[in-house]
């Protein structure tokens, strides 16, 4: 079943099923850290939602599309799949600091309390797909464009992440509602041909299958946003 026809009947509770499902193919060393993040994840975007769902929604998704459709059994990934919003959204929290710190200073802890966590592995993947900090004079659609283009050129295994979520905002846009979905496909679709390209080159690793998976769902994307967008 799809992961957004999975959450549309089933909720929270069968895509933790479904995560559940997933993870118990990995040796159980490794279950103990992929639970952790799980429950951080949960904790941290606890009172969170994205239109009628629970944020989590989200990052469970993101994750299970990277172990079940690209084939990825990299701990560290799949860890960093579901904390991948951590440090952009509650970073304070996450590192245990008063509220109104300077974004800077936030971030930074965050990011070591990530590498205390679980590795620094982990940290440099979620900070590869952590949004900066918009100058407040520029387009804050053209600074998350090009920070996603520089950013994963340089960190093949982030492009792994990023391109799940870009797939669950992208292809999952019939699932948002109101003004809100025009805002996005004016966001999202320029990013289309940047992740053909990003996920085309020899040093992403993923598989031929994962890779056609991943063109398939770029081009269900793109039809997606020309219905939005174009008359």
């Amino acid at each position: 079943m799809p992961l957004h026809a999975i959450t549309e009947v089933y909720g929270e509770s069968g895509l933790r099923d479904r995560l559940d499902e997933e993870l118990a193919r990995f040796p159980p060393a490794d279950r103990p850290r992929l639970a952790a993040a799980t429950e951080l994840a949960a904790h941290l975007h606890r009172d969170d939602r994205r239109v009628r769902e629970p944020y989590l929604n989200h990052l469970l998704r993101v994750a299970i599309r990277i172990i079940r459709y690209y084939d990825v059994d990299d701990v560290d990934v799949i860890i960093a799949a579901l904390l991948h919003d951590a440090v952009e959204d509650h970073p304070e929290e996450l590192a245990g600091l008063p509220p109104g710190q300077p974004h800077a200073v936030a971030t930074a802890a965050a990011l070591a309390e990530l590498a205390r966590r679980f590795n620094p592995r982990v940290a440099d993947l979620v900070r590869a797909v952590t949004n900066p900090e918009y100058a407040p004079d520029r387009d804050r659609h053209e600074q998350y464009r090009a920070h996603v283009a520089e950013s994963l050129d340089r960190h093949p295994w982030a492009r792994v992440i990023k391109v799940s979520d870009f797939t669950d905002n992208g292809v999952g846009i019939i699932h948002t509602t109101g003004d809100r979905v025009a805002h996005l496909a004016r966001k999202y679709r320029p990013l289309v041909p940047v992740f053909r390209d990003l996920i085309g080159r020899p040093d992403t690793p993923l598989s031929t299958r994962a890779k056609d998976h991943i063109f398939d769902q770029l081009a269900l994307a793109e039809t997606r946003f020309a219905a939005i967008l174009d008359d």
